[in-house]
């Protein structure tokens, strides 16, 4: 029987993706890598590595996943690296992307003595990310160094540009992206070997072109043909890919507003919900404005089971009046949520599992009391 709550993968909706996502790599030459930022369910890298060979990390407990359950190194990535990780991150790295010019002078020795190709975040001061909270090149960024601050001939030691600026975009975005950075930083591609377009590459998505993308690539490869070509995407790989299960526990009602209240929390286990924001799919259910709530029959926020005020989402219309008990079903809940959970509150998290191609339901993980306990102190 499966728990509840839990998230379900679907096996033959990963291969679907997997399998857009190999032939994108095929057609472009490029070697699309798996982001664990998005996506790190582990015991499911036996169906990637049909497909992928290799996964980007952005801190060491990531890096250490690449190289001993995905079973190579990992292109790694972290805004700063400290001395007490950084012999470990070099062990289980092929690739070392520094933020700043001051980390690489800092660190590219040791890369470099282990056989590490480094390289340099770029920031090509152009996004069209419309949410602030998730765009890396807004003024005053963090993140990368600037086409000004980079020096006529690079440091020997640095191979390779890393440059992030999509979020869930189209091929579209893309290549006009593309164009700043080109203009921004091609006078140094014929010092490096190779170049990482980050994530945010959204190709599984149904109405993205494809072919604009494999186009695209294409066109920069015959630009720069020494150039190796890497993307990371992490919602490509589980986009749509599976669900959110949960259930009413009780149905409150307050100046004519229903909330059902759920099993599950969107600040602990859909924390992107509150965040970007953005009203998730609940199957049987459409999206209604918040101010036609009271109007509409069988209409309902729905509620998470913690104490925070904000836990909450508006409104959904149902076919009929819910129970408690009922089961609600969130779509496409597995792309950045298992990776940004917590357990404020004590609540518990949801169970793991993935639906076979065979129909069968294999559980990854039951979380316990001592899951919680054990990260306190």
């Amino acid at each position: 029987m499966t728990p509840n709550p839990c998230y379900i993968i679907e096996e033959d909706l990963l291969r679907r993706n997997l399998a857009l996502i190999q032939h994108v790599s095929q057609s472009a030459d490029v070697e699309i890598i798996l982001a664990f930022k998005a996506f790190a369910l582990w015991k499911s890298f036996p169906i990637f590595r049909e497909y992928i060979h290799h996964t980007t990390a952005s801190s060491l407990y990531e890096a250490r996943l690449a190289a001993e359950e995905f079973g190579s190194r990992a292109h790694t990535y972290s805004p700063a690296y400290t001395d007490e990780e950084f012999p470990e991150i070099i062990r289980c790295s092929s690739h070392i992307t520094f933020n700043s010019l001051s980390q690489y002078e800092r660190f590219h020795r040791q890369a470099v003595a282990n056989g590490v190709s480094c390289g340099l975040r770029v920031n090509p001061e152009y996004s069209e990310i419309e949410t602030e909270l998730y765009n890396p090149c807004a003024a005053g960024s963090r993140f990368g160094v600037l086409a000004e601050s980079l020096p006529d001939t690079l440091p020997a030691d640095v191979k390779g540009f890393h440059i992030h600026c999509l979020c869930e975009n189209g091929a579209d975005t893309f290549a006009r992206t593309l164009e700043h950075i080109e203009e921004k930083f091609s006078r140094w591609f014929d010092q490096i070997e190779w170049i990482n377009f980050g994530g945010g590459h959204l190709m599984t998505r149904k109405d993205y072109d494809t072919q604009l993308l494999i186009d695209t690539l294409n066109g920069f490869h015959k630009r720069y043909p020494l150039l190796k070509v890497i993307m990371e995407p992490g919602s490509a790989f589980a986009w749509q890919t599976g669900t959110l299960h949960a259930k009413v526990v009780d149905i409150v009602e307050n100046k004519g507003i229903k909330t059902a209240i759920l099993n599950v929390s969107f600040t602990c286990h859909m924390p992107d919900c509150l965040e970007m924001p953005y009203h998730p799919a609940v199957r049987g259910a459409k999206v209604i404005r918040e101010e036609e709530a009271t109007n509409v029959p069988n209409t309902y926020r729905l509620g998470g089971n913690s104490c925070l005020s904000g836990d909450f989402m508006s409104a959904w219309e149902f076919d009929h009046p819910l129970q408690v008990g009922e089961e609600i079903i969130f779509e496409d809940m597995i792309h950045y949520t298992t990776v940004k959970t917590n357990m404020f509150n004590g609540i518990g998290h949801p169970a793991i599992g993935i639906l076979h191609s065979d129909g069968s339901f294999q559980l990854y993980k039951q979380f316990q009391y001592e899951d919680y306990r054990d990260r306190m102190c």
